[in-house]
């Protein structure tokens, strides 16, 4: 296969299905540890296990190049992986860099110092394990200072998604946006910190106003994994067909991903 991508659920294929828009030539295999759904309740250690467990699974499946379309993932296991488990001839990305990138208007490759940038008040909408890990807030501070970033930790919100309930989901983001704005009033934008919240992103923007500016992910990250494929052709791998991969029951795991994008897609059991 070309390209890996992981997820603990359905979230990923936002991202899936914007690569799919972006890259239609692009074989992919699509991993859903939904057997252990969801990450965003569990501990950083268990997070660390279950995903390079599955990203192994992606390696033997042939693909050199893993994106962790599982913000969970990225924020809790994805700098320990990057320093003591991915092999040499691997590669495994994450979904906060093409964010921050996008919000502070510079290229990672960009190594001067921390500067000001024109967003000050950032609020954070993201799962439990992600808040926790503070993982957005340090890389962040690599790339800019003087940003308010105030967190929401959207339990619940990630659930009722996979079991396709919307109007749970749309009650859920009210609440949390209440709650996140008597903290902070008047952000100036928002982050949707998890690949399954782009789904709920009209509902986000609504019960935020319109004047504030949302970043979803998933055509960042698409956007990121074209340039990054342009500069490292060599990652491609060989792979001509594109798969769905499941830890859980494949026809359970099929008839939520198809009424989650709204399209077929058929998963096998991995």
């Amino acid at each position: 296969m070309a390209v890996g991508i992981f997820d603990s659920g359905l979230g990923g294929l936002t991202v899936y299905d914007q690569i799919a828009a972006d890259m239609p030539d692009l074989p992919v295999c699509y991993f859903a540890d939904s057997a252990n759904t969801p990450y965003g309740v569990r501990t950083a250690d268990d997070i660390y296990t279950l995903t390079c467990t599955a990203t192994q699974s992606l390696f033997d499946a042939g693909c050199d190049l893993v994106i962790l379309a599982c913000n969970t993932a990225s924020a809790a296991a994805l700098r320990r992986m990057q320093e003591s488990w991915v092999p040499t001839d691997k590669r495994v990305l994450g979904v906060f860099v093409p964010m921050i990138e996008a919000l502070t208007e510079r290229n990672w490759g960009d190594n001067s110092p921390p500067r000001e940038v024109d967003v000050r008040d950032v609020a954070l909408f993201a799962t439990p394990a992600t808040v926790a890990s503070r993982a957005f807030q340090r890389e962040l501070a690599f790339r800019a200072i003087g940003v308010d970033v105030e967190t929401q930790p959207c339990g619940g919100l990630v659930d009722a998604l996979e079991d396709g309930d919307e109007m749970l989901a749309e009650a859920l983001v009210r609440s949390h946006v209440d709650a996140l704005k008597r903290r902070m009033p008047n952000p100036q934008a928002a982050i949707l910190g998890c690949t399954h919240y782009p789904l709920m992103q009209k509902a986000f923007q609504d019960a935020l106003g319109e004047d504030v500016k949302v970043f979803s992910q998933a055509n960042l990250v698409s956007a990121s994994l074209a340039d990054y494929l342009k500069r490292h052709p060599n990652m491609l791998g060989q792979g001509t067909k594109t798969k769905f991969l499941t830890t859980g029951d494949p026809a359970q795991v099929t008839d939520r991903a198809t009424q989650f994008l709204r399209r077929k897609i058929q998963f096998e059991a991995a």
